[in-house]
């Protein structure tokens, strides 16, 4: 489960993947850099390289995890690769047991199986993936189905469950099956939050926890303290592993930097008052005539995003790890084209000394 840090970074630094779609390019496109980003990923060192779920959103092309992360399993050869995350109530527990360990078999031991409680999308949206408008009671089953999933995929549902005949294929089943050989690996289950929630309930069953600081950072420090205490040693971890998302964007030039963080408050304000579109182009962002409510939303979105040159993220992400106590950062880099993504990656690795090769 624990990682080592590479070069001068203070913990493992990891990438999380929205496969942002920026104004003027395609989903086609967006897919592209995310395969040349998993491959900077793992030759510079990064450990992780995770897909986040989302629907009915333009500027984000990541509603299918399990099929982007097939795809970029078969354009990399070491890093890890997971969800962040499934959202767990908007599917059955067998399928996700069935997706993930068909990912599993196609890259043995480099699975991540995320999962969040949060439907990633609006509840028009979500009551579309449920096919039911009731959709308080998937966040408040949550627990029951994480524990459903995990029973899927250990093949451990006990004699006289409905489920005891059930088996998620590929699986563990087929190692006890005649003439069957026993894989060694399962992907390992973390829970995601953004509140005290996940927390409890990761530090309860003693898994991995990671925090979207990204979008939560008032409540990360809490988040944390709370898993931390409450945590339980269990077979998969004997002390808390706690890993936060992060905004981080890197750019040659200070201003490029600035320009792009304002785009992406933009695409916030779009999101949040219902008109998601694509990632728009920051020269639409600087003729964007703010209202009063809009700026103040700008700055205080911004100043959750570490960003600047190279070194200036570099003494962000420092700080910020040694304020959270965070075990390891998961970066996410927004930016309207897929190159200045890539290249706000390489330009962090360098600051940290990751290797090259």
């Amino acid at each position: 489960m624990r990682a080592e840090a590479r070069g001068s970074a203070p913990v493992p630094l990891s990438v999380l993947d929205l496969v942002t779609v920026g104004a003027g390019s395609t989903a086609t496109d967006a897919l592209h850099t995310s395969v040349a980003l998993s491959r900077l990923a793992e030759s510079r060192g990064f450990h992780r390289y995770w897909v986040a779920e989302h629907h009915s959103m333009p500027g984000v092309a990541s509603s299918s995890p399990a099929v982007i992360l097939a795809h970029l399993a078969a354009h990399t050869e070491r890093i890890r690769l997971g969800s962040g995350g499934v959202m767990l109530p908007n599917h059955a527990p067998l399928v996700i047991a069935e997706q993930f360990g068909t990912l599993e078999a196609m890259a043995p031991g480099r699975i991540d199986l995320g999962l969040g409680r949060a439907p990633g999308t609006d509840g028009a949206t979500a009551a579309a993936l449920r096919r039911t408008d009731s959709l308080n009671e998937g966040a408040d089953d949550f627990p029951q189905q994480l524990a459903e999933l995990r029973r899927f995929l250990d093949d451990d549902f006990p004699d006289g469950h409905p489920y005891a005949r059930i088996h998620a294929i590929p699986g563990p089943v087929q190692g006890s099956t005649p003439g069957g050989v026993q894989s060694p690996h399962r992907p390992p289950v973390w829970l995601l939050g953004s509140s005290g929630f996940s927390a409890r309930l990761a530090a309860m069953l003693g898994l991995p926890f990671a925090f979207a600081h990204h979008f939560s950072a008032q409540n990360t420090v809490p988040a944390l303290d709370l898993y931390r205490q409450q945590f339980r040693p269990s077979a998969v971890l004997d002390e808390p592993y706690a890993l936060i998302g992060v905004s981080a964007l890197a750019a040659d030039d200070e201003k490029e930097a600035r320009r792009q963080v304002r785009a992406t408050a933009l695409n916030m304000i779009r999101l949040r008052s219902g008109r998601p579109g694509l990632f728009p182009d920051p020269a639409d962002a600087e003729a964007h005539e703010f209202s009063p409510l809009e700026q103040e939303f700008v700055e205080s979105w911004a100043g959750n995003i570490v960003h600047g040159t190279a070194d200036e993220v570099r003494a962000g992400l420092d700080g910020l790890q040694k304020r959270t106590g965070a075990d390891e950062l998961m970066l996410t880099s927004h930016a309207h084209r897929g190159e200045l993504r890539l290249r706000s990656y390489e330009l962090i690795a360098d600051a940290y000394g990751l290797p090259t090769a």
